[in-house]
C-alpha cells in the first residue's frame, strides 16, 4: 500500500479537520506524495485556508540554519506567510489571533534537536492558550518508529532544539508526539510501517544542510558536531557526514577503524566549506559511509567519534557551549572534559526512563 500523508487524506476529505478560517503551519516540504504542494492542494479541494506560516528556514527554505525567510505572500496561492521563527508567547498568540483552526504540516526528521518539532510544539501550546483547534497532518519518520537512542533532555536544559523531555532519536511521527506533548487532533498516515527507514516517497530536503535521506541518518549523532570546533560538514555537499578540523590528521580515519562500529565505514577525506566552521580552509577529516542502515547507531557512532578526538588531540579538540544544549544536559561535556568514555552515558535498556511512547502501534509493523 503507498504512502497517504495526512495531507493527501485532507484534501480528498475536507471534513477531516473542524470548520472555520484555516492557518497552516508549513513550508516546502509540505507536499502530497507527487509533490503538489500542500496549501495548493487544500485550496483546490475548497478547504478556506486564509493564512500560512514559515518556520527556521522559511516557507520556500531559502534561509539558512538560525534564519529565516520574514513575512510576505506565497506566490502559489496568494496567502499571506508569516513567519513564526524565534516567536513564543504573547508574539506568537498575536500571530494565530486571525484564524480559527491551526494545521501543522512540516517533515520532521526524528531527531530531538531538529527545531520543526519545537515550532509545532510551541504553536501547540499557543492553540491550546487561544482555544483553538490544533490539527497535525502526519507524515513518516524517515528514521523508522522502532529505534530509540539517546537520553531524554533533563530539565533545565529546555531551548529551541529541545523544548520538552524526549530522547535524541524519538522514534515517532509528528502527529505521535504532538499527542505526546499536548492536545492535537491528528489526520492519520496510512500504507506507512514503523519498521520502514525512509518516507516511502520522493525526499524533499528539510532543510538547506539535510540533502539526502543518508544526512538524516547520520543527524542523531553528527549534530552534536555542531557543540564542538570541529567542522561539521556545513558548507559542503555532504554536512553531517563529513566531519573534519585543521588539526585533523590520518591517525583519526584509523582509529575509528579500529572501533569496528556497526553499520558504518570511515574514509579519510579533505574538504574546504563554502560558509560555517573553517569556510575557505582545506579541512582534513573523515567521512562515514553508512553500509548497512539497520545496523548503524548514529548516537553510539558520534560518541566514539567524539573519545576518539578527545584521546588523539587533547590540546586541540574543544567543546562549545551549545553541546550542553544539543545533548540535552551537561553531562557529555562533563564526561569528555574528565577524559571518561561518553558510552557510559547511554541508556542501558532500548528505551530511556521516562519515555513511554503512548501510541506506537498507530500504524503497522512492530514497535520497540
Amino acid at each position: 500500500m503507498a504512502v497517504r500523508t495526512g495531507a493527501q487524506r485532507l484534501a480528498e476529505d475536507p471534513g477531516l479537520v473542524p470548520d472555520g478560517r484555516l492557518g497552516l503551519i508549513t513550508n516546502f516540504t509540505g507536499a502530497l506524495p507527487d509533490l503538489t504542494p500542500t496549501p495548493v492542494a487544500l485550496r483546490a479541494a475548497g478547504l478556506p485556508l486564509t493564512a500560512l506560516f514559515g518556520p527556521e528556514h522559511g516557507l520556500r527554505g531559502t534561509a539558512q540554519a538560525g534564519e529565516s525567510e520574514g513575512e510576505g505572500v506565497d506566490p502559489d496561492t496568494g496567502l499571506p506567510v508569516f513567519d513564526t521563527y524565534r516567536r513564543k508567547g504573547r508574539e506568537l498568540d498575536d500571530l494565530f489571533s486571525g484564524v480559527d483552526v491551526l494545521l501543522f504540516d512540516i517533515q520532521d526528521i526524528g531527531t530531538r534537536f531538529y527545531t520543526y518539532i519545537w515550532t509545532m510544539y510551541d504553536s501547540q501550546q499557543a492553540a491550546a492558550r487561544l482555544g483553538l483547534p490544533f490539527v497535525v497532518l502526519d507524515r513518516p519518520n524517515p528514521l523508522g518508529g522502532v529505534r530509540v537512542e539517546g537520553p531524554m533532555l533533563q530539565p533545565g536544559f529546555e531551548s529551541f532544539v529541545g523544548r520538552a523531555p524526549i530522547p535524541l532519536r524519538h522514534g515517532l511521527t509528528v502527529g505521535e508526539l504532538a499527542r505526546q506533548l499536548g492536545p492535537a487532533t491528528v489526520v492519520e498516515l496510512e500504507g506507512w510501517s514503523r519498521t520502514a527507514t525512509g518516507t516511502g516517497m520522493p525526499w524533499v530536503p528539510p532543510s538547506p544542510n539535510m540533502p539526502t535521506p543518508d544526512t538524516a541518518l547520520v543527524y542523531p549523532g553528527t549534530g552534536l558536531f555542531e557543540g564542538t570546533n570541529l567542522s561539521e560538514g556545513r558548507g559542503t555537499t555532504r554536512p553531517f557526514e563529513t566531519i573534519g578540523a585543521p588539526y585533523v590528521d590520518d591517525r583519526l580515519v584509523r582509529a575509528l577503524r579500529s572501533c569496528e562500529l556497526p553499520g558504518v565505514m570511515f574514509r579519510r577525506t579533505w574538504f574546504e566549506p563554502v560558509f560555517s566552521k573553517y569556510a575557505g580552509q582545506p579541512v582534513p577529516g573523515v567521512q562515514l559511509h553508512v553500509v548497512d542502515r539497520d545496523a548503524f547507531e548514529p548516537v553510539r557512532t558520534a560518541l566514539v567519534m567524539l573519545r576518539v578526538l578527545n584521546e588523539l588531540y587533547p590540546d586541540d579538540f574543544g567543546l562549545l557551549p551549545s553541546l550542553d544544549k544539543l545533548w540535552g544536559s551537561d553531562s557529555l561535556r562533563k564526561t569528555l572534559e574528565a577524559g571518561d568514555d561518553p558510552l557510559e552515558l547511554l541508556p542501558t535498556a532500548t528505551t530511556p526512563a521516562g519515555w513511554t511512547r503512548p501510541g506506537v502501534l498507530l500504524y503497522e509493523g512492530k514497535a520497540g
